[in-house]
């Protein structure tokens, strides 16, 4: 299948990344088939020289039937050369780090009362590893 995805290019925190079209099976960086291209993540997104594209090729591949990742679909979203794509849910990155763990903790606390099958199942575990640890080791001898 074909695709329009982000190359990266660039040195070490510097990133710069081609829009290119490849296979799905060819590596991030390695073969494809044509440059399309390019973002520069480090510049505002009010300059010009943040993203360039060459449309008439973008537009060619899309009739072809290339799919564009969802990065490369909102950088052309953005260029108006198709439609935004709907945006992710991702609840959990509105939520601070440090909050979704005691909100994980409060969840696990209300499903170990619901099962306490499951905390048998616990108990029972460490008696069979004494039982390994009991058992006699063999000797290597060198």
């Amino acid at each position: 299948m074909l695709k329009l995805r982000l190359s990266m290019g660039g040195t070490k925190k510097r990133p710069v990344y081609k829009i290119v079209v490849a296979d799905s099976r060819f590596a991030r960086d390695g073969r494809f088939i044509e440059k399309l291209g390019f973002f520069n993540p480090l510049l505002p997104k009010e300059k010009k020289e943040r993203v360039g594209l060459e449309e008439e090729r973008i537009k060619y591949w899309l009739s072809q039937g290339a799919q564009p990742t969802t990065r490369v679909a909102r950088i052309l979203g953005e260029n108006k050369m198709m439609e935004m794509p709907a945006k992710g849910n991702n609840p959990q990155k509105a939520i601070p780090k440090k909050d979704r763990k005691k909100e994980e903790g409060e969840a696990k606390s209300e499903a170990s009362t619901d099962t306490p099958k499951a905390e048998e199942k616990k108990a029972d575990a460490p008696k069979a590893e004494e039982k390994k640890a009991d058992a006699p080791k063999s000797e290597v001898k060198k």
